[in-house]
């Protein structure tokens, strides 16, 4: 059994045909999914899928990109629903700032005041974290750790195989790992993978996002995680069994809610 703890199938790529993407994951023994929130305006269609399939969960936040749309009165409107499990996707990410240099420093300064902000939210409803971090490892390392985000933990989506992201690790955070792993080009995050603790991987797809070969070009889809589980299980010499086993019982215990399915 895999849990795919981190898939956009609120995205509108799905519209047409989710059901059958659903149930094909179902069919090839993916059991959780788990809808980040990175805009409010797709919370209605995540809320639905929730609200009919019991294998499919969600969260509220604000990606990065988004931020001028933060606001934590419709945070509350929502993590009060039975299917929100998590807080985010949330995070910093420096890959896209503005090239006019006082233009960047306030949006830094933005992306931070808006992270922190859902740091304490999620402290304040007692729900993990889902952390989005892009070229931006160390400010999101020390916010983390200087605003006690442990006291929820989260997971640190499609993790960038930073070496200063891995002490987050003793600080309530799990990686999750999506198909990324399986591109050829991949050589630092196949290097890191053996350095992460067993008890803190992940998988996740980021669907319709970062196709796992031999699918790439295709859009993603949840049943696609078991390329990754594949992979990580030859990387880490352990049978594929024995990945979905560990990174299903470690969602498990950050995603307590997971813990019904089977």
């Amino acid at each position: 059994m895999i849990i795919d703890t981190h898939c956009h199938l609120d995205n509108k790529q799905y519209y047409e045909d989710i059901d059958n993407v659903i149930q094909n994951a179902l069919n090839h023994n993916v059991k959780g999914f788990l809808i980040p929130g990175a805009d409010f305006d797709d919370l209605p269609q995540a809320i639905a899928l929730a609200e009919k399939y019991d294998e499919v969960y969600f969260a509220v936040g604000i990606h990065p990109y988004d931020i001028d749309k933060f606001d934590e009165a419709t945070m509350e409107k929502y993590v009060s629903h039975p299917k929100c499990i998590a807080i985010g996707e949330c995070g910093l990410d420096y890959f896209r700032l503005p090239e006019d240099e006082i233009e960047k420093e306030e949006n830094i300064k933005k992306q931070k005041e808006v992270f922190i902000a859902q740091i304490n939210f999620a402290k304040k409803v007692k729900k993990p974290l889902i952390v989005h971090i892009r070229e931006a490892s160390n400010d999101s390392r020390q916010i983390l750790i200087d605003y006690n985000a442990k006291e929820v933990g989260g997971v640190l989506h499609c993790f960038n195989a930073s070496e200063h992201l891995l002490p987050l690790s003793e600080h309530n955070f799990y990686f999750g790992i999506g198909g990324v792993l399986t591109f050829k080009n991949a050589k630092k995050l196949v290097d890191i993978l053996p350095k992460i603790p067993k008890e803190r991987l992940l998988i996740e797809t980021d669907a319709p996002y970062l196709t796992p070969h031999p699918h790439r070009g295709e859009r993603n889809e949840p049943y696609y995680t078991v390329f990754v589980s594949s992979k990580m299980s030859e990387l880490l010499n352990l049978s594929d069994d024995e990945i979905q086993k560990l990174t299903t019982n470690n969602a498990k215990k950050l995603f307590k809610e997971f813990s019904s399915l089977s």
